[in-house]
């Protein structure tokens, strides 16, 4: 019955932007930013090193090592503009090239010196839930 998985999402802050790279909603979900129980993807879409970004859910989901989950909130802290990809553990944002860490959320570079708020999420069966 509990979800097993790796969570550590971040709270959407606004901006809904969210054009991003690979960030095709495989499920695609009326509500916006904080719906509980959406689907968000299959563990083999998320790359390791990599991650998706929903902007429907505004949420970011990265596989910074195999196996490992981690989930945050696709807006920056910078300006509030939604982040567009996750390369090589680094989540960047377009607008001002803020980037994060994508196993902590930690900024790494650019004008944002807050970290992206974690989202909760699940992983069980080999899909990624928000929880």
């Amino acid at each position: 019955m509990g979800a097993v998985g790796a969570a550590a999402a971040l709270t959407a802050c606004g901006g809904s932007d969210g054009s991003g790279g690979t960030g095709t909603d495989p499920v695609e979900q009326p509500g916006s930013g904080g719906a509980g129980g959406a689907v968000l993807a299959k563990t083999a879409d998320i790359p390791e090193g990599g991650g998706m970004v929903f902007a429907a859910q505004k949420v970011v989901v990265t596989q910074p090592r195999a196996g490992e989950f981690k989930a945050f909130s696709a807006t920056c802290t910078h300006q509030g503009c939604a982040v567009k990809d996750v390369t090589d553990n680094v989540i960047t944002c377009p607008c001002h090239n803020s980037t994060f860490d994508a196993a902590t959320g930690s900024p790494t570079g650019g004008p944002a010196t807050q970290p992206l708020p974690a989202r909760q999420i699940s992983v069980e069966g080999g899909a990624i839930t928000l929880a």
